[in-house]
């Protein structure tokens, strides 16, 4: 997989240019990702931005880099996030939403977007819809990554999770090159407490607790696209991108 570029403009904020302008693309394409925690979001995003020239755009990383970055550098929506995730706490919707329509200009990328952690409530939604609706980009569908709770935790208790720069490998799917130490930063990794069997359990059905109205609204807008998780990333990859590309084709069609 190729490397992606930094993407300073959503990761810094909007006094940053984009790294790499993609170049303008026939039909650019304009994706949310769905998914519990381990179904394997992060790396769909980067297989679809490598290969169909979309950006990655996550929540998640934004949150990351900051916590890397100079306090000062921070926007007030970014450091009252910061403070939250510091507490052990979910950063409010008015927050998140304050983060995202900072970055709005990356929506309307000429190669498209996958955002990857956001929307993450039907309050979220409807106002990634406004936001759309202002810059006249249209969503194309919300693929959601589906997959069994004990294949989940099975991925999730093989996670290791680098205590510098936050990158994630697998004991089996993605390991560093060095035992034990971040590819990337040099930094050790770790096993998180939440990535164990019996916290896991918890976070999925926390997480299905609340995302149930966020798939259900998406499916009465005739957006949602499940998506078995199950299998390789490539195979992964090549059934997400075989069901995108036929409601794309049959939108066309006018079905």
């Amino acid at each position: 997989m190729r490397t992606l570029p930094p993407r300073s403009a959503w990761l810094k904020g909007p006094d940053f240019p984009c790294d790499t302008i993609p170049p303008p693309l026939l039909r650019p394409l304009r994706v949310v990702l769905l998914g519990a925690p381990g179904v394997g979001k992060g790396t769909q995003a980067e297989l679809f931005a490598a290969r169909r020239g979309a950006c990655q755009l996550s929540t998640g990383d934004v949150f990351r880099a900051a916590r890397a970055d100079d306090p000062c550098s921070h926007t007030p929506g970014l450091s009252d996030a910061l403070a939250f995730i510091t507490r052990g706490e979910l950063v409010p919707d008015d927050t998140v939403l304050g983060i995202v329509r900072e970055r709005s200009a990356c929506l309307t990328c000429r190669g498209g977007f996958l955002l990857d952690g956001f929307p993450r409530t039907v309050r979220q939604a409807e106002a990634l819809d406004a936001l759309l609706a202002e810059h006249n980009v249209p969503l194309d569908g919300v693929l959601s990554l589906q997959l069994p709770l004990d294949r989940v935790v099975r991925r999730l208790s093989g996670r290791r999770t680098c205590v510098g720069c936050g990158r994630i490998y697998h004991l089996k799917a993605h390991r560093p090159r060095m035992k034990g130490v971040c590819d990337r930063c040099g930094e050790r990794l770790e096993h998180r407490g939440d990535d164990r069997p019996d916290a896991i359990r918890i976070r999925m059905q926390a997480y299905k607790d609340s995302t149930a109205p966020l798939i259900a609204y998406y499916r009465t807008k005739r957006l949602l696209i499940p998506v078995s998780a199950d299998g390789t990333p490539e195979e992964i990859y090549d059934r997400a991108a075989l069901a995108l590309d036929r409601r794309l084709t049959a939108r066309l069609k006018g079905a």
